[in-house]
């Protein structure tokens, strides 16, 4: 009797995960829009394909294995019995290259296939929605094939694919941001008007004052720690340029002009989007490959002087775990869930971003024989998001998280090191001014063209 209320209880799960995305989390969530949940879904996917990452670059996860008898070549060996896995390739900067090659590669497929999806009557919603068995089977099998792929120039040739990609994906992150400080703001302003204003007045400005602090603690740390009087120009240009922009879209932000165009502006957001930016900065810099201008966290918090700095040309240390790389990961994951379960009034970031939060059927919730609550779909009439743009987010977030993993190392296959690059520098950094600027033009805008509905 136990053994087949085991197998129908196997059978249910199958045909789950065959199924719709609020089949299998219909106990966790069961009054979450169809439309949400398989965000949450697909995101979960990138999130798992991160984990196995961050395990492969573990230090000294290749030791361990090479411990196991008849696993790596070179390691433990069982008589009669040949080592066949390259561990050199199964762990380390080599594993999450290829790892990530496979998400982006799966979630680049999506972005393909679901291109002008309008409504979940198109027959591509039910694979955007179900067949979950089938994906992460998909997902699996590109993942296994891509470490059959030789080295070669495959290393140097994703490198850039990486570079473009976590450009891009940065912009994407501060309109997430940008957003989300948006919809705080807005909510925390209609707390205040339907009563106890002073509790969330005094809220919006701690936030703010805190936000502001922070990155001014960070600029003097950074004047500090990564210029020299005689040396480091660059960040000396880097760390001023942006704190003048910083202060240039603050004061715009709480222009009585732009205040009345842009009411839902204000300083919450300008000092949110400021602490990012000084976040980028700080990122860009560490990846200078002079470590006279760029010491290491270790340096830094024992108080031991830098080394000498090293030519550009020669390979670097292989640090994986250094602190703006952590916290890149902590804002990457932010982001990731946000962009599962938002829902944005804001028309700019809307358009900006592919969504139609405004659209899409209401979603309710039915009632099942089983006693189970069930989620309509929401989208019959029209989708609330563009699930191409959505997959083509992803698809960017594997290659930052790549590029995050490896602290945008430039991998060198010849001497098994890897080394830091200017170009790396200059990425982060031109994000960082566009990002601004397209922060300042949600500010702008509706002035320039009053005619226009930025509402």
């Amino acid at each position: 009797m136990g053994a087949c209320m085991a197998l129908c209880s196997i059978a249910s799960c199958a045909s789950c995960l065959c199924g719709s995305a609020p089949c299998l989390l219909c106990g966790c969530c069961p009054s979450t829009n169809n439309s949400t949940v398989t965000r949450l879904v697909f995101s979960f996917l990138l999130l798992l394909g991160t984990l196995v990452s961050v395990i492969m670059i573990l230090p000294g996860m290749e030791t361990q294995l090479r411990k196991i008898p008849g696993f790596c070549q070179g390691g433990t060996s069982i008589p009669g019995i040949e080592n066949h896995v390259n561990c050199d390739v199964i762990v380390g900067y080599k594993s999450v290259y290829r790892m990530c090659f496979a998400m982006a590669c799966f979630f680049f497929l999506f972005t393909a296939v679901m291109i002008r999806v309008r409504s979940s009557k198109d027959p591509r919603a039910a694979i955007q929605n179900g067949f979950w068995f089938f994906k992460i089977l998909i997902l699996v099998g590109i993942a296994v094939g891509a470490f059959f792929i030789p080295d070669g120039t495959f290393n140097d040739v994703w490198f850039y694919f990486g570079i473009v990609g976590s450009f891009l994906f940065i912009l994407i992150q501060l309109i997430l941001l940008i957003d989300f400080a948006h919809s705080w703001n807005e909510l925390w302003v209609r707390n205040a008007e339907e009563g106890n204003s002073k509790c969330w007045f005094s809220g919006l400005l701690f936030f703010t004052i805190l936000h502001y602090a922070l990155a001014f603690a960070a600029i003097v740390l950074f004047y500090l720690y990564y210029t020299k009087p005689d040396n480091c120009a660059e960040h000396k240009f880097f760390i001023s340029f942006n704190l003048i922009l910083c202060v240039i879209v603050s004061v715009v932000s709480i222009l009585p002009k732009v205040q009345e165009a842009s009411p839902q502006s204000g300083l919450l957001q300008s000092s949110l989007i400021t602490l990012y930016t000084m976040y980028v900065t700080w990122s860009a810099m560490t990846n200078n490959p002079n470590r006279e201008c760029n010491p290491s966290l270790l340096s830094l918090v024992s108080n031991i002087s830098t080394a000498p700095a090293l030519p550009t040309s020669s390979p670097g240390m292989v640090q994986w775990w250094d602190a703006q790389g952590i916290v890149g990961l902590i804002i990457f994951l932010f982001c990731t869930f946000y962009a599962s379960i938002r829902s944005s009034s804001n028309a700019q970031v809307n358009r900006l971003m592919q969504t139609e939060e405004g659209k899409g059927s209401e979603g309710g919730v039915e009632v099942g024989e089983d006693g189970l609550r069930r989620v309509v779909d929401n989208e019959e009439d029209s989708v609330t998001y563009s699930y191409s743009f959505f997959h083509f987010h992803l698809f960017l977030a594997s290659l930052y998280i790549m590029m995050t993993l490896t602290n945008w190392y430039k991998p060198n296959t010849t001497t098994q090191a890897m080394q830091s690059t200017m170009p790396a520098v200059w990425v982060k950094i031109c994000s960082s001014w566009l990002s601004l600027t397209l922060y300042l033009w949600t500010l702008v805008g509706p002035l320039i063209f009053p005619n226009r509905d930025f509402n």
